[in-house]
């Protein structure tokens, strides 16, 4: 039986878009029965709002690691970290699934690797989308969402919310099992 709902698509990417794709996403969440949500963020803003809009929900928020601009820097600021926390949200910060020795081998000869392809590959669908499967994989690595539970995955083009999805999620070395079952927005582009 076919199933009918609405995707919204934005005019432009980027951080002008977080309030709303916050805001779809939480009605899409309620509309399925949803409560768990994963959201990328970098020095934290993204998260303060996703911890607020989710209050009550299990909140992942997912961080660069250490070091991914310059060396033995956490972009996540003090600041956000400690109302993210306050707000019962939990903060991962972890190597990223599609990158980690990957981009050491791409610095250091010059060349793609696999996690470089898959990231290219899913920025087809834009770089929401990427990051959205991406802070999936590296969730469930972690442990804090469940492989056989939906979720929603929230990503978002340089700083800010634009893309949020229904998925399924799967475990890095089980990436191809993970299935996106709705594209609730994304940019338009």
């Amino acid at each position: 039986m076919p199933i009918e709902t609405r995707t919204v698509y934005f005019g432009s990417a980027g951080a002008e878009n977080t309030d709303e794709t916050l805001r779809l996403a939480k009605i899409r969440s309620e509309e399925l029965g949803l409560k768990t949500i994963v959201v990328a963020t970098t020095v934290g803003d993204t998260g303060v709002k996703a911890g607020r809009e989710f209050k009550g929900y299990k909140v992942v928020v997912v961080t660069h690691v250490a070091g991914f601009r310059d060396a033995d820097i956490q972009e996540l600021t003090p600041g956000n970290r400690e109302v993210i926390e306050n707000l019962g949200a939990c903060i991962f910060t972890g190597t990223h699934a599609f990158g980690g020795i990957s981009h050491a081998v791409r610095k250091t000869f010059n060349t793609y690797v696999l996690g470089d392809f898959m990231s290219n590959t899913l920025r087809m669908f834009g770089q929401g989308m990427k990051v959205a499967i991406e802070i999936s994989l590296m969730a469930a690595d972690a442990g804090l969402v469940s492989a056989k539970e939906e979720i929603v995955a929230i990503g978002g083009t340089g700083r800010g919310a634009d893309t949020a999805v229904v998925l399924k999620p799967a475990h890095a070395h089980d990436a191809f099992s993970l299935r996106v079952r709705e594209v609730i927005c994304k940019p338009r582009l």
